[in-house]
């Protein structure tokens, strides 16, 4: 009877170990070509952007992904926002998005602008400063972005700084 447990139990483990799963669980070491954003304000737990209230209010953030991993970027899928920065489904939806009209891509880089005035008007949320951390805009912005091969990626979360 022994022999047949262990007969059968090895079966099972090469088969189960065979097959390299794609899930990536806990593991936090990112895609394979990760996006990065430029034109940084500051990294305080996610990227910052920065605007202003008394210039034009533009946002602008930069999306790139490494020259050398022989990817381009094809567009800026989708455009949401988040409640916080660990909100990433908020992206793989189809519906409520902030942009839902593809940003086309050029090369390794891919530049989504809005500006407060369009944040104000598709939130419902007032934009104001008080030149303290609270300066931030109420929600995180998330991009899926589309390489040239048809793979998909999101971004982490990207903050807004809006100085007086």
């Amino acid at each position: 009877m022994n022999r047949i447990a262990l007969i059968c139990f090895l079966f099972i483990v090469s088969f189960t170990g065979c097959k390299k799963d794609t899930y990536r669980g806990l593991d936090n070491t990112g895609p394979d070509v990760p996006i990065t954003i430029s034109d940084l304000y500051g990294i305080f737990t996610y990227p910052v952007v920065a605007t202003s209230l008394s210039g034009s209010g533009a946002i602008t953030i930069k999306l790139n992904i490494p020259a050398g991993t022989g990817r381009t970027i094809k567009e800026i899928t989708r455009v949401a926002l988040g409640t916080s920065g660990a909100n990433y489904i908020v992206v793989q939806r189809t519906t409520g998005l902030y942009n839902a009209a593809p940003i086309p891509g050029n090369g390794t880089s891919a530049t989504f602008t809005t500006s407060l005035t369009e944040y104000t008007a598709k939130t419902g949320l007032a934009v104001t400063t008080g030149g303290t951390a609270t300066s931030f805009l109420g929600r995180y912005f998330y991009f899926l972005v589309t390489l040239d091969n048809g793979e998909q990626i999101m971004s982490e979360a990207v903050r807004v700084y809006v100085n007086s």
